[in-house]
């Protein structure tokens, strides 16, 4: 991968204390570089500035030079240059660093333009903090208390805007506390490209709006909830049911397709009630699919599989294990694994399969991408499979080459893991010539035919990683405990494997002595942004998105056909 070019740096001087940044780097980034805390709402670094909220004001000077010879004006009080200070205030957000900028950010003006700015912010505003949903994590209350007046000259009626109205099915607006930032706005347009929203109306009266005839119904409405900075955009699925600060958060990855969209769990007591996005600037931004919001519901989904089975009826884990390994032990195995287990789960896989001599298999999946962050690969480990070895070549959506195997007598008894055999191709008459032994989370056609089924874990309740269609691997942790019953993937695949290795630490021993592309890590010391494999030798593959993703970097780790 070509290493990207350094950036021009530039000497800033915010309030006394010198900085270096590329040059252009915008007021607000260069101060929290020194530490340095200028409060905003509007600006948001990843959307265009529009400089509405005007809580960003600092002071702005530049090095006085005389105007014929350019020959620096010195001050005889201090020996330095002299700075002339524009009068009146600038915004931060729409001020870029050049050489020699100097800001304030402490001064008796600024601390004034601050406190009346944020007084009129609040002239409409509801002051019903605690009932409000984004109590706990709201921008608007916590600068508020940091850089308002602390009290209220108000005295008049408040102006009342509409509240629970249903911009699509999955927003909800409250419009008295809007303040009229405009990133929703600014997100719909540039990065979900569907110019949706607008303001209507003036003064104080701007409310914000759909435009006619149509609904905030795009699959990224969800991200206009997470940059709203106060309660005014909320999710209708997490509206009023915990307070954030009870909520666990943990990191894991969206596994709805192969882009890998890092993102934050939050639970609280074995349960999660919201998943939203995690900046990788690698990968994703700060952005998410609202699709990939809802998959924490599998968890507690009516289909899901809780205790061991033998022959359709219910065993305990010990026996269901020993009926697989008999089968196993009897010959004339195949393995199919799945593009949705995790690297480590692949690994024991292929070890499964090499030590049964049998073939191994995968399953892909393959949609339409959005070509924003969802894949038209599904599956969110294929090339996971491919750097453990568990396959050589890209897999197919039809298990044609296992149906002649059945069909011809030659596979006795099938290994799946996590796969439902037949959605993959394989008919009920075949699924019935085989003694099935399913590992999977939830019910399907395969658990039905299985002569054994052990239950598993989701990927929310253990902890792994992926390789994404950049060829990074990146980690997620588990976030909730399992169901009583269901058995961790890796015990199960080492157990049947017989394996010692039965947890994270000691197969990634075996990955790093094992898996050239793994052999200088561990699962400790991935960093939270995943690390880039060298993918020269799957360059030619013809992985299925060909797609240019909007996130992905210039340097391409992995060519797409």
């Amino acid at each position: 991968m070509i290493a990207p070019p350094k950036p021009d740096l530039i000497t800033v001087n915010v309030d006394g204390k010198d900085v270096a940044v590329p040059k252009g780097t915008n007021a607000i980034e260069a101060a929290r570089l020194v530490g340095v805390d200028v409060p905003y709402y509007c600006y948001h670094p990843k959307l265009s500035v529009v400089g509405n909220c005007r809580m960003c004001l600092i002071e702005m000077g530049m090095p006085a030079v005389d105007p014929a010879t350019k020959a620096p004006i010195m001050d005889p009080a201090t020996g330095k240059q002299k700075i002339n200070w524009i009068p009146r205030p600038q915004i931060g957000c729409a001020t870029n660093a050049s050489p020699g900028l100097h800001i304030r950010t402490q001064t008796p003006q600024i601390k004034d333009c601050r406190e009346g700015v944020m007084e009129f912010l609040l002239v409409n505003h509801p002051l019903d903090c605690p009932i409000c949903d984004q109590a706990g994590e709201c921008k608007l209350q916590e600068q508020s208390t940091g850089y308002g007046r602390g009290y209220s000259r108000y005295i008049e009626q408040k102006n009342v805007k509409p509240k629970r109205t249903q911009l699509g099915p999955r927003v909800t607006l409250d419009d008295e506390r809007c303040i009229l930032c405009s990133r929703c706005i600014r997100f719909c347009k540039e990065i979900a490209k569907d110019d949706v929203l607008g303001f209507i109306d003036r003064g104080s009266y701007s409310t914000l709006t759909c435009y006619p005839g149509k609904q905030l119904t795009n699959n990224y409405s969800l991200n206009t909830v997470d940059i709203c900075p106060v309660g005014a955009l909320t999710s209708t699925d997490f509206r009023f049911k915990m307070r954030v600060w009870f909520l666990k958060q943990t990191n894991s990855i969206d596994t709805e397709s192969s882009v890998g969209a890092n993102t934050v769990v939050w639970s609280r007591e074995g349960q999660i009630y919201r998943i939203t996005p995690r900046q990788n600037d690698g990968v994703n931004d700060t952005w998410m699919a609202d699709s990939g919001r809802e998959l924490y519901k599998q968890v507690k989904a009516d289909t899901r599989l809780f205790s061991p089975t033998l022959d359709g009826r219910a065993a305990p884990l010990n026996a269901a294990l020993k009926a697989a390994a008999d089968l196993l032990a009897a010959g004339s195995v195949a393995v199919v694994g799945s593009g949705r287990s995790s690297v480590e789960e692949q690994f024991l896989t292929k070890k499964l399969a090499a030590a049964l001599q049998a073939p191994a298999y995968l399953v892909s999946r393959v949609g339409e991408g959005d070509k924003l962050l969802i894949s038209a690969d599904k599956n969110p480990n294929v090339r996971g499979a491919l750097v453990t070895g568990l396959i050589a070549t890209l897999p197919s959506a039809r298990l044609a080459e296992l149906a002649a195997h059945i069909d011809a007598g030659r596979i006795k008894t099938v290994v799946s893991v996590g796969e439902d055999l037949a959605a993959a191709g394989l008919t009920a008459a075949q699924l019935a010539k085989v003694a099935i032994v399913h590992l999977g989370t939830h019910a399907n056609a395969t658990s039905a035919a299985a002569r054994v089924v052990i239950p598993t874990l989701t990927v929310f309740e253990k902890s792994g990683t992926f390789v994404n269609q950049q060829f990074r691997i990146q980690k997620f942790a588990k976030a909730v405990p399992g169901p009583t019953g269901a058995i961790d993937d890796l015990a199960v695949l080492a157990k049947l494997a017989k394996i010692a290795a039965t947890d994270l630490a000691s197969v990634w021993t075996l990955l790093a002595a094992e898996v050239p592309a793994l052999g200088t890590m561990s699962f400790a010391n991935i960093p939270d942004t995943g690390l880039l494999l060298d993918a020269t030798a799957y360059a030619g593959l013809p992985f299925v998105e060909g797609e240019s993703l909007h996130f992905q970097p210039a340097a391409k780790v992995a060519a797409t056909a």
